[in-house]
C-alpha cells in the first residue's frame, strides 16, 4: 500500500506541475501552444496558413472570448489583422498577447514586423532585443525579425523581404 500511495502521490505531483504550464499555454518548439485546446483555434490557424485572414478572425475571437488569457489567440488575431493592414487593431492584439505572456516569441516577432511595416525601426529593434534576451540559444523568431530589420535598414520593404526571404 505504501508503494501505491507513493506512486499515486508522484503522479499527482507531476500532473499538478505540468497542469499550470498547459493551462497558461506552455511553450513548445514552434511557439504554438493552444492548438490542442480548442478546435476553433486549430481551424483559425488553418485559415491563416491558407491566407484566409478574414475567416480566421471570428474563430480567434471565439477562442479569445472563451479563454481571455490565451496569448496565442491574441497573437494570431494581431497577425490576421496585420495581414489585412488593420495596424491599430493588430497592435492592440499583439500588446494584449505580450501582456499575457511577456516572453511570447511569436508576438515579439510579429509586433516587430508591424513596426517595420509602419516605419518604426526603433520599436522593431526593441522587440528584436527582447527576442535576443528570450532566445538565449537563438530561435527562428529572432532570426526572422533580425533579417527583416537588416533588410529594412538596407532599403527593402518588409513586404519585399517577406515575399523573397521568408514564407509565413
Amino acid at each position: 500500500m505504501s508503494i501505491r500511495c507513493t506512486a499515486l502521490a508522484a503522479t499527482m505531483i507531476a500532473a499538478l506541475a505540468a497542469g499550470p504550464a498547459y493551462a497558461a499555454g506552455g511553450d513548445n518548439d514552434d511557439g504554438d501552444r493552444s492548438s490542442w485546446v480548442n478546435p476553433d483555434y486549430t481551424a483559425a490557424v488553418a485559415k491563416i496558413e491558407a491566407g484566409d485572414y478574414e475567416a480566421a478572425i471570428p474563430l480567434l475571437e471565439s477562442v479569445a472570448g472563451s479563454d481571455p488569457d490565451n496569448a496565442d489567440a491574441y497573437n494570431y488575431l494581431g497577425y490576421a489583422n496585420r495581414k489585412l493592414k488593420r495596424y491599430a487593431v493588430a497592435l492592440d492584439h499583439y500588446q494584449r498577447a505580450l501582456t499575457l505572456d511577456t516572453s511570447h516569441r511569436g508576438a515579439h516577432e510579429y509586433i516587430g514586423e508591424l513596426y517595420l511595416e509602419t516605419g518604426d525601426l526603433e520599436k522593431a529593434e526593441e522587440h528584436l532585443a527582447a527576442l535576443d534576451r528570450i532566445c538565449f540559444f537563438g530561435c527562428d523568431e529572432y532570426d526572422e525579425l533580425k533579417e527583416l530589420v537588416e533588410a529594412y535598414k538596407s532599403g527593402r520593404t518588409v513586404e519585399q523581404s517577406m515575399n523573397t526571404d521568408w514564407q509565413g
